[in-house]
């Protein structure tokens, strides 16, 4: 420090690394990253290229710029390092970096292994190797073309020993089309190590508006599905397949929801094993921490509000499903499934089906690109035919497939037997026992859609959902409501425990309804879940509000007759609802109770996790060969997707 020099410390910096090889545009996506985040926070930028020493110097360009650059900054000190001079090849003069609430670091080697104890947050940037080689060589012209092959040595070498792609927070495929700074900044604000300095960041999200049309028609949902995200890698269809007007469920049956993760705020989401990552357009950043800790903070209070005469409480949001192994979180076992443990998509705009009044509601958060998409959509919506009258869509899915049971039937009724032990010994009261049904599929012969189609026909249902997340499509026809909390704090749960079959002849059907209703064994399954569901519910509830509204009644459906609880409740203010979400999961309807000690029996009996397992539903990945595994047991219900509004 020069002689009669004064520097005051400031707090330590948020320090940002953007990484990547020679060519990756980290530059460009550096300054743009740096001019947004500028429009809240006070922002350093450093070029690792002003530091190399020459085409030759990546190594030792590393090392002083971790020693001289990060470790003063880290500190909250102004850093003092020695430039590089490219058209003497020599050291060239002294220059200050000051720290700034944000700091961000570019170039390759930015989050070498010498420099990551320094930083809060890695980026890496990629792009196909062609590209990178046209975009270096322009950027610098002919002076970088004798060096490309040296350079690009020295990155090989280094990445052989230093792997920075994995240990990056954020991945990003820069196509250089101006979207990744947009989609890096918004994969930054899932990482717990920025949450506090992203805060201006979010609250600019959640002050968006929201555009919605009204159309009046009633379109074929399978066609304006197909019309509208055919094509798209990750799209949900919650689907009310049960005709709204049949049966004591109509309530439930009013609204499907069709949206994909397009648009500006379109985002997915996989959560597995304690691993959580999401992304955003070509950029993806993983966290590792509970999922339900995750969901608590992206899971705020209503960001918009729906438009004058809108009856449905959904106003864009997260959309996907909730797997049975996110137990681990919740009592349970650590049991790890081949499928995801869950899988989201946040729709930036979406299509809703309103059955009753025979409209369609287009919402779409106020973007740049909103007015073009609502037009998309509602030449959909027009093009999409008339709604079929009951649910026959689409022709099928073919010969049925050739299932093979997990379980043989001995081996299936000797685990009855072990569950009964276990009731007789006190360990359990009740214990919902699974197995599962496989069938192997030529890749020609493997169509989701025709088969979910399909299981919407035979057996509609105010639950039913088409999810598709990349190489994972899950087909669903579930009647179970597993929780609902309404933006206003109210929570209803409906657990069915006590099922028959349907008959075609209409008093042998009554029979078997009536046999139902007055059973003292299903009686008994569903009361105690509908006990297990109040003391879930008192956790987060409002003392005084949790009450059963209806206690074993009966609804019938296209092939079951079922015997369903309604318990309510009130959320306390200020509690989170992804904890209330917590507290009730898995649905007791799917373990029996009490909950945890019967999920650790449950474990042993079955031998196999469960994954994503609402009753009635099928799962499809497009692997080699591919595999359509079907869920079922006598003592089994399913919950259902999960649709929450933001």
């Amino acid at each position: 420090m020069a002689a009669g020099t004064l520097y005051f410390m400031s707090p330590a910096p948020v320090i940002i690394a953007i990484d990547g090889r020679s060519g990756a545009g980290k530059t460009t996506l550096a300054i743009e990253l740096a001019a947004r985040l500028r429009e809240h926070h006070k922002v350093s930028l450093f070029h690792l290229e002003d530091i190399y020493p020459g085409w030759n110097g990546l190594a030792a360009g590393i090392e002083r710029y971790a020693s001289t650059v990060l470790a003063p900054l880290h500190r909250g000190e102004p850093a003092e390092w020695v430039s590089w001079d490219w058209n003497a090849h020599y050291d060239g003069d002294t220059r200050t970096t000051r720290p700034a609430e944000i700091v961000l670091v570019e170039g390759v080697g930015a989050a070498a292994a010498a420099a990551r104890p320094y930083l809060s947050a890695v980026i890496w940037a990629d792009s196909p190797e062609q590209d990178r080689r046209s975009r270096a060589l322009a950027r610098d012209g002919d002076s970088y073309a004798p060096y490309w092959d040296e350079w690009a040595a020295q990155e090989e070498e280094w990445l052989a020993v230093d792997d920075v792609p994995a240990q990056a927070d954020v991945r990003v495929l820069n196509l250089a089309d101006g979207a990744a700074p947009a989609e890096v900044l918004q994969a930054l604000q899932y990482l717990p190590a920025l949450s506090t300095v992203m805060l201006p960041e979010l609250a600019a999200r959640r002050g968006l508006e929201l555009r919605a049309e009204r159309i009046t028609a009633a379109p074929d949902p399978a066609r304006l599905f197909e019309s509208l995200y055919g094509r798209s890698a990750n799209a949900v269809w919650l689907d009310s397949s049960l005709p709204p007007d049949e049966g004591a469920a109509a309530e439930r049956s009013r609204f499907s929801i069709l949206a994909d993760d397009g648009g500006p705020f379109g985002q997915s989401v996989r959560h597995t094993a304690g691993s959580t990552q999401v992304t955003v357009g070509n950029a993806a950043v993983r966290t590792e921490e509970p999922f339900f800790r995750w969901l608590d903070g992206v899971w705020g209070g209503r960001a918009v509000r729906g438009p004058e005469g809108y009856p449905c409480e959904f106003t864009l949001g997260w959309l996907g499903y909730l797997g049975y192994e996110l137990k681990r979180e919740t009592g349970g076992s650590d049991v790890t499934a081949e499928s995801p443990d869950a899988c989201l998509l946040f729709a930036g705009r979406a299509v809703v089906l309103d059955h009753v009044e025979r409209t369609v509601w287009l919402l779409a958060l106020d973007t740049p690109d909103a007015g073009d998409w609502l037009g998309a959509a509602r030449t959909a919506v027009t093009g999409a035919g008339v709604e079929p009258s009951g649910t026959d869509t689409g022709t099928g899915a073919g010969a049925a497939p050739d299932f093979t049971a997990r379980d043989s039937e001995g081996a299936y009724k000797a685990k009855i037997n072990e569950a009964q032990y276990q009731i007789a010994e006190g360990n359990t009261y009740e214990v919902c026992l699974t197995t599962a049904l496989t069938a192997e599929l030529p890749a020609s012969a493997l169509d989701p859609r025709q088969a979910y189609l399909a299981l919407r026909r035979r057996n509609p249902a105010p639950f039913a959902s088409y999810l598709r997340f990349g190489d994972l499509t899950v087909a669903s026809t579930s009647p179970e409501r597993f929780l609902r909390i309404a933006a206003d704090g109210r929570m209803r749960a409906e657990p069915i425990k006590g099922t028959r079959h349907r008959d075609a002849d209409p008093a042998r059907d009554a029979q078997l309804r009536q046999e139902l209703e007055s059973s003292p064994k299903d009686r008994a399954e569903n009361i105690m879940i509908v006990d297990l569901l109040r003391n879930d519910l008192s956790h987060f509830a409002v003392p005084g509000t949790v009450s059963v509204s209806r206690l074993c009644a009966i609804e019938s459906y296209a092939t079951v007759h079922q015997m369903v609880s309604t318990i309510d409740a009130r959320l306390r203010p200020g509690m989170p609802r992804a904890e209330a979400v917590a507290a009730c999961f898995p649905a007791g309807s799917m373990t029996g109770a009490p909950k945890v000690s019967t999920m650790a029996i449950l474990d042993r009996l079955e031998g196999a996790p469960r994954g994503f397992t609402p009753a009635r539903s099928a799962i499809f990945r497009s692997t080699a060969p591919p595999t359509w595994p079907l869920r079922s047991g006598p003592w089994c219900s399913g919950s259902g997707p999960a649709a929450a509004p933001d």
